[in-house]
């Protein structure tokens, strides 16, 4: 029998603002084309930068696919790098979406932790992608904003208690091109689920002690 396809759901923004095309998405697209490999059933959704069908969608892709991995990636304007974002912040969220709403509480989850940080080592993820070789740089952040890629980021994290990534990349051509960011995602997310498995395997051999 052929052992199961781990499923991996990867999301990109629309447009919004000065961003007519949203270069999380192209990137995100380019990444569909090039694939994860045969052990990895890719899925992909383009998700409008809008406060409360973020808060509908990232639950229902978690009940869906139950994936092995989500990781949402969106373009910061300023990052002249591909920036892997550690943690999501419930509170903080001012800047109104693409239907001039801001959500009252200006926060994600009423009542929940202020930060939640992902279970994936990013600075090991960062550290392999980079001797990889790859011609992209790929740096760390903290802080992914507090518009909808950290809004995003927390409402996937609390869901999926840290099972998520965020990845930030700048604009098309600036410096990179579409498949350049596609291919900075394929190796990224290769080294995510490397990472997973084997903080999976030291947890299950901590239990067996």
């Amino acid at each position: 029998m052929e052992p199961e396809k781990k499923a991996v759901v990867v999301t990109g923004f629309g447009p919004f603002g000065e961003h007519a095309v949203n270069a999380s998405w192209v990137a995100v697209q380019e990444l569909e084309k090039m694939g994860l490999g045969e052990g990895v059933d890719l899925h992909i959704y383009e998700v409008p930068v809008e406060y409360q069908t973020v808060q509908r969608l990232i639950p229902a892709l978690w009940k869906k696919h139950c994936p092995e991995l989500l990781v949402h990636v969106g373009v910061s304007g300023m990052a002249t790098t591909v920036t892997l974002e550690k943690c999501g912040h419930n509170v903080g969220y001012r800047g109104l979406d693409n239907c001039l709403f801001c959500p009252g509480s200006h926060c994600c989850v009423d009542g929940g932790p202020e930060c939640i940080d992902s279970i994936i080592d990013m600075d090991a993820v960062c550290e392999r992608v980079t001797a990889s070789g790859l011609d992209v740089a790929v740096t760390i952040s903290k802080d992914a904003g507090r518009y909808l890629c950290d809004f995003t980021y927390y409402t996937s994290l609390y869901q999926s208690r840290g099972r998520s990534a965020f990845v930030h990349v700048p604009p098309l051509g600036k410096p990179y091109t579409a498949e350049q960011l596609g291919r900075a995602l394929q190796s990224i997310i290769e080294e995510m689920l490397d990472v997973l498995e084997q903080t999976g395997e030291k947890i299950n051999g901590r239990h067996e002690h």
